[in-house]
C-alpha cells in the first residue's frame, strides 16, 4: 500500500506578501492582473474570499464584489525562491517529489523509515518546518493514491492536515461529491447531475459500460475513481505536453477579420518558443478562443507545425461556435510522446 502526501502551500502569492508586509494580513488581499490589462486573479487571502473573490477571476468583477480590495502584481522571483526553500524541505524527506506548480507537490513516502514510517508524523513535520523556515503555512493529505492526497490537502484548509487511512477510503467515497472528482467540471457536473448523480456512491450505480457511452474515455476514469483506483505513480520528472502562444486583448476583437489578423503574430510567438525548446516533435495543432462572455472553446486538428492557412482554418471553425467579441486568442502544438520522436533502428544489433 503506497503512502502518498500532497502539500499545497495556502493562498501562496498571497501569503508571502502578508508575510513580508504584516500590515496586509487582515485586509482582503488579491495577487493579479490590473483592469486596464483586462487581468485576472491569480490567488487571494482569506477575507478576500469571504467576499466571493477567487482564482482566475477576472480583476474587474473582483473588485466590484470586493471595492476595498487591495491588489498587487505578482512578483514571480520572490515567489519562485520562496518555492525552491518549500521543495527543499520535501527533498530532505524523500527524492520521490513531483511538483505540480510553485505552491504544491506530490511525495511518494512509502518507503521512508523515518517518523517510524507513519506518513502523517512526516506530514506534520512538513507543516512545522515550512512555517518555522519560510513562515508559510502548507496544508497537507495523506492517503494511499494521488487522487485522495489531493482531495484531503484541501479538505481543511487553510493549516490542514487531513489523512485517509486505507481502511477509510470506501467510506469517504461513497458521501464524496463528484464535483471534487479530478477532471468534473461544471459542464460534466451538470451531466452527471441530470442523470442523478451527485456523489460517488451514485457513481458506483453505473457500469463501466454505461459510463463510457455516456462519458466516452472519460467515463472509465469516472468508473476508477468512484471506486478509489488511481494507480498514477510519483513521478520526478514531468513531460511537457503542448507549447502556446496565447494574448489577452486590453479591448476585445470585435469580429472574425479582426482576429484573423493577430493570429500571424501569435504563430510567429509559437514559432520561436518551439525553437527555445529545441523544436521537438509535434503530433497537433490547435487554436483556442475565449469570448467576450469568457466561454473558452479550443479546436484542434492535424499537421505536425502551426502554419498560418490551416491555423485560419481552424480559427474560422472555432469563431463560428461563439460568432462574438474576443477577448482572448491563442495558438498552439501538442508535442508527441518523448518515445515517439526516437528513430528506430533499421537493423538488429
Amino acid at each position: 500500500m503506497r503512502k502518498i502526501l500532497h502539500a499545497d502551500c495556502d493562498c501562496f502569492y498571497a501569503a508571502v506578501e502578508m508575510r513580508d508586509n504584516p500590515a496586509l494580513r487582515d485586509v482582503p488581499l488579491a495577487i493579479g492582473g490590473s483592469t486596464a490589462q483586462r487581468g485576472v486573479i491569480a490567488t487571494c487571502n482569506y477575507p478576500a474570499r469571504r467576499y466571493g473573490v477567487h482564482s482566475a477571476m477576472p480583476t474587474g468583477q473582483a473588485l466590484r464584489l470586493c471595492p476595498e480590495l487591495t491588489l498587487l502584481p505578482p512578483d514571480f522571483p520572490r515567489y519562485r525562491a520562496v518555492s525552491e526553500r518549500i521543495q527543499a524541505i520535501f527533498h530532505e524527506l524523500t527524492p520521490l517529489v513531483e511538483p505540480l506548480s510553485l505552491d504544491e507537490a506530490f511525495l511518494d513516502v512509502s518507503e521512508v523509515r523515518r517518523f517510524r514510517g507513519s506518513a502523517t508524523w512526516m506530514a506534520g513535520w512538513i507543516k512545522r518546518e515550512a512555517m518555522r523556515r519560510t513562515g508559510i503555512g502548507v496544508s497537507v493529505g495523506v492517503a494511499p493514491s494521488k487522487f485522495l492526497a489531493k482531495i484531503a490537502s484541501d479538505w481543511e484548509k487553510p493549516d490542514g492536515l487531513t489523512v485517509i487511512a486505507p481502511d477509510q477510503v470506501d467510506a469517504f467515497i461513497s458521501t464524496l461529491a463528484v464535483d471534487k472528482l479530478h477532471g468534473v467540471g461544471p459542464a460534466t457536473a451538470a451531466k452527471l447531475a441530470a442523470l442523478h448523480i451527485v456523489t460517488c456512491a451514485d457513481l458506483q450505480d453505473w457500469s463501466l459500460e454505461a459510463l463510457s457511452e455516456r462519458f466516452g474515455k472519460f467515463g472509465r476514469r469516472l468508473h476508477e475513481l468512484a471506486r478509489g483506483i488511481d494507480d498514477r505513480p510519483v513521478r520526478t520528472e514531468r513531460e511537457r505536453k503542448s507549447v502556446s502562444a496565447e494574448n489577452t486583448f486590453h479591448r476585445d476583437l470585435p469580429d472574425l477579420a479582426t482576429c484573423r489578423e493577430q493570429l500571424p503574430a501569435l504563430i510567429e510567438r509559437l514559432h520561436e518558443r518551439l525553437a527555445r525548446h529545441g523544436n521537438p516533435a509535434t503530433k497537433g495543432v490547435f487554436v483556442k478562443v475565449r469570448f467576450n462572455d469568457f466561454t473558452l472553446t479550443t479546436l484542434e486538428g492535424g499537421g505536425r507545425r502551426p502554419e498560418l492557412a490551416h491555423c485560419l482554418a481552424l480559427l474560422d471553425e472555432a469563431w463560428a461556435r461563439g460568432s462574438r467579441p474576443v477577448r482572448l486568442l491563442g495558438v498552439g502544438v501538442r508535442l508527441a510522446p518523448s518515445g515517439d520522436a526516437r528513430q528506430l533502428s533499421l537493423f538488429a544489433d
